[in-house]
């Protein structure tokens, strides 16, 4: 039988090489979720240390995701370009340095340049582990392998939680930023020995040696050869990265990004402004964290829970469903609670259905790039997207301390980034 690459592994049942490649995408994707997490963690206590308001915390907060937003845009392109596992290297360096420079800041300002550091290697590693979970995966395997990787997040915040409460005993928030320089780092040689490079990247590139190179990637994944390879483009439809702005692609790819942006504006007014929240009604530094801890685990299961639903009822109702839903438990989450447990009620259902959501957004964009693209499309959505929601966590500072809203109503105007995404997905092209 003639295959090509993308046959062989879209009909090739997942053996072990390829489940051990995409379980370091799923903890790759948890890395994330701590590091992009560990300013929640040590807010507490950078706002004691420094004596700064709620509307600077909210800066501080939001470096990295600026940081995620330029590196989305800027590096995912270097995966299709370059090639995902070299990109995925490189991001992982840039966090590692970040990560560590952070433990050396003696000011707001200081530790603001370094968490940008750190989302610039987050945001081009976010675009590069997307497609390679979505291209060593078959069509059979690609929705749970889709929905494990996106569950790594809240499963890295979970355990990277409980890590960050038990150094946060000490007192010292830098601790936390050094677990996470040490934890990033050894994924650099898992990456070099385990993961080789997509097969579908020497497809698009059409060198000379392309199927050779695509071939020594699937024996590298333990699969058969291929015998030949697709159809080149015509001149005239020759890919490019640019492909995401034309016409016929445009459309799809700023209902995904301005989806995901709104809806980062809820997802992160949790995850970035629990712990302070709860801290503030008396609760220790380890406690609060405990809170947010308690909002990953309700994103694990309920990012495990959908990927079922879309194996079952496809990609676009159940994420709808799960926004609005989302906006709701928000909006729960502003009438607060007289005990810990009751916050950690409240922020396991905020969890487990706006990761949910983020699961939604992940599999839409798997399926919604064509392979040329993949990564720079989900590298533009997930970077503009990114960009915005930086705006998360300063807009509910600035609500918090120059509009004088109380918790209700912060929480109603942050739930309303979801049931605009809802919006925005409803108006998707059917097939997806």
């Amino acid at each position: 039988m003639t295959q090509t690459p993308r046959e062989v592994i879209e009909q090739t049942p997942m053996g072990l090489r390829q489940w051990i490649a995409v379980v370091l995408m799923i903890a790759l994707n948890a890395l994330d979720g701590f590091d992009v997490l560990s300013s929640a963690f040590a807010a507490p206590g950078i706002a004691r240390e420094w004596g700064i308001e709620r509307d600077a915390l909210g800066v501080v907060l939001s470096m990295e995701l600026v940081g995620m937003g330029f590196g989305s845009i800027l590096l995912g392109g270097a995966a299709d370009r370059f090639g995902r596992r070299p990109t995925i290297l490189g991001c992982l360096v840039v966090m590692t340095a970040g990560m560590w420079l952070a433990t050396t800041s003696d000011s707001p300002s200081g530790l603001a340049l370094w968490r940008f550091l750190t989302g610039l290697g987050i945001g081009g590693m976010l675009a590069a582990i997307n497609a390679v979970t979505a291209e060593f995966s078959s069509l059979k395997g690609r929705s749970l392998a889709m929905a494990l990787m996106v569950i790594g997040y809240p499963i890295g915040a979970t355990v990277g939680g409980t890590i960050a409460g038990l150094l946060l005993k000490g007192g010292d928030w830098r601790l936390v930023f050094e677990f996470g320089a040490i934890a990033t780092a050894v994924f650099i040689p898992l990456i070099l020995i385990f993961v080789p490079e997509s097969p579908d990247y020497y497809v698009t590139r059409r060198n000379p040696d392309a199927l050779d190179k695509a071939n020594a990637s699937l024996r590298k994944l333990a699969l058969p050869l291929a015998s030949l390879l697709p159809p080149a483009p015509a001149a005239a439809d020759k890919p490019s990265v640019f492909d995401i702005l034309k016409p016929g692609m445009i459309g799809t790819t700023m209902l995904f990004t301005l989806g995901y942006s709104f809806h980062c504006v809820t997802f992160y007014y949790i995850l970035k402004w629990s712990p302070k929240i709860v801290a503030d009604f008396g609760y220790t530094q380890a406690q609060a964290a405990s809170v947010l801890v308690w909002a990953n685990i309700g994103g694990a299961i309920g990012g495990g829970l959908f990927g079922y639903a879309m194996h079952r009822f496809g990609l676009k109702w159940p994420t709808i469903a799960m926004l609005l839903a989302g906006s709701v438990a928000v909006i729960a989450f502003g009438f607060g609670s007289d005990t810990l447990s009751g916050w950690k009620t409240a922020v396991f259902l905020t969890g487990f259905t706006t990761n949910s959501a983020i699961v939604g957004f992940y599999s839409l964009f798997a399926k919604g790039f064509p392979t040329h693209v993949r990564a720079t499309g989900t590298g533009f959505a997930i970077g503009a997207g990114r960009i915005g929601a930086a705006g998360s966590p300063i807009l509910a500072g600035v609500l918090f301390t120059q509009a004088g809203l109380g918790l209700l109503g912060v929480s109603i105007v942050m739930a309303m980034g979801s049931v605009l995404a809802a919006l925005m997905v409803l108006m998707l092209r059917k097939d997806l």
